[in-house]
């Protein structure tokens, strides 16, 4: 097989605690290319020699037969692919070359790629790094906690019964049915009827409403079902309990509940809260970051719904040095539109 190397890809592969480029990773392609009896050439880029940890190593490298510095003002990326296609050879290099592709259609095909590992090279793709199946889970643990710790209530379920429009109401229904004192509640958020009102007034499409609002917690995949059903579990539960007036049904995706179940946070509206009383930084390892970003509206609807509050709390997700091992995070917690100061 025959190989064109791309040096400063592959230097540049694995830094030295200064940030450069290392010698010792060409010589490292050299050994796994020789190992396996492979034609190759070593194709270097101008600036190379500037850059590179060893250099005396490296101007001796270029004193090669087999070794070619790209003259200075030249691309040495259309270098490398110009000879590799024209040789029929494969390219040793990480780079996609995503500029080139329109010229050489079969950068795909020729390229490979490389991992160096205790200066030994080995040919293929890096292992994705695995996942923390449960690390969104985690991170509304250690929010939960932090919020109990500053002595806020939270709705804390996590077994879940199996979801359908019935079985919601059923449960609603004996949960309301089974609170004590319930009439002497009832007189007290009556009592602050203006405080109820200016949250119905959130909430769209709502023209009656009740002192309940019921939290519905549902896996990301059971939401629609409960959000098309809403109206008639809010009927159900007033109709059957003999409530004068609607309780609110208020659907959130929550990270705690499986798919097919479901867990009710039912709650008064004066214990409703307008906004989360506090936002959340999560500090992660760059590994997970586009995975916590792309659930982040999944993190705040499960505080959400498990604190009870309408509007959702503002997560932010940052790529921390410090945390190296995937399923590592910190968070803060900041105050938000409840609190003041």
């Amino acid at each position: 097989m025959k190989v064109v190397v791309d040096a400063s890809n592959v230097a540049f592969s694995v830094k030295n605690e200064m940030g450069q480029p290392q010698m010792s990773n060409i010589l490292a392609a050299v050994k796994a290319l020789e190992e396996g009896e492979d034609e190759f050439v070593i194709i270097a880029d101008a600036s190379l020699r500037h850059d590179i940890d060893d250099k005396e190593t490296f101007l001796k490298l270029l004193e090669s037969d087999n070794v070619e510095e790209v003259p200075p003002g030249n691309d040495a990326d259309h270098f490398i692919l110009d000879i590799a296609s024209r040789e029929n050879a494969k390219v040793l290099s990480n780079d996609k070359f995503r500029d080139y592709v329109a010229e050489f259609r079969n950068i795909a095909s020729m390229r490979i790629p490389f991992i160096i590992e205790n200066n030994r090279l080995t040919f293929g793709k890096p292992k994705k790094v695995k996942k923390d199946k449960n690390i969104l889970q985690n991170i509304c643990d250690e929010i939960i906690k932090e919020l109990k710790f500053k002595k806020w209530e939270i709705y804390e379920g996590k077994e879940g019964l199996e979801i359908s429009p019935l079985n919601i109401a059923k449960q609603a229904i004996i949960r309301i049915d089974n609170e004590n004192n319930t009439e002497s509640k009832l007189e007290n958020v009556f009592a602050k009827i203006p405080l109820f009102n200016k949250i119905v007034e959130m909430v769209d499409d709502v023209e009656i409403a009740a002192p309940y609002v019921i939290f519905v917690l549902v896996h990301p995949r059971d939401y629609k079902i409960a959000v098309k059903n809403a109206g008639n579990i809010s009927v159900t539960v007033a109709d059957r309990l003999g409530l004068e007036k609607k309780p609110l049904i208020a659907v959130r995706n929550d990270l705690f509940t499986k798919p097919g179940s479901f867990e009710l946070n039912i709650m008064l509206a004066d214990e409703v809260t307008e906004y989360a009383p506090y936002n959340i930084s999560v500090r992660v390892c760059s590994n997970d970051e586009v995975f916590i970003k792309r659930n982040s509206r999944n993190i705040a609807s499960t505080i959400a719904g498990r604190l009870g509050s309408w509007k959702f709390p503002f997560v932010s997700v940052k790529p921390d040095m410090l945390l190296e091992k995937p399923g590592d995070f910190e968070i803060d917690l900041e105050k938000g539109g409840g609190l003041d100061g």
